[in-house]
């Protein structure tokens, strides 16, 4: 199984990310990553992500909503 995450922008479109990710071989460690980078995400004009196992859409969730938070 892979695990991907997608980059948003504030109006949906898909985004290159500030940081580089990498193909992950479980949900943890996916989640390990964004909870890692995800202010560098945000100041790189990613707003929200969506992960993918195996290019199916598991969740989608907002970056901005975290650093309200």
């Amino acid at each position: 199984m892979a695990w991907t995450w997608r980059f948003e922008a504030a109006d949906g479109s898909e985004t290159s990310p500030a940081v580089e990710p990498e193909e992950f071989t479980t949900q943890g460690d996916a989640e390990s990553w964004i909870g890692e980078v995800w202010k560098e995400l945000l100041d790189g004009g990613a707003e929200s992500v969506t992960l993918f196992e195996d290019g199916s859409e598991i969740y989608r969730m907002s970056l901005k909503a975290a650093a309200e938070a």
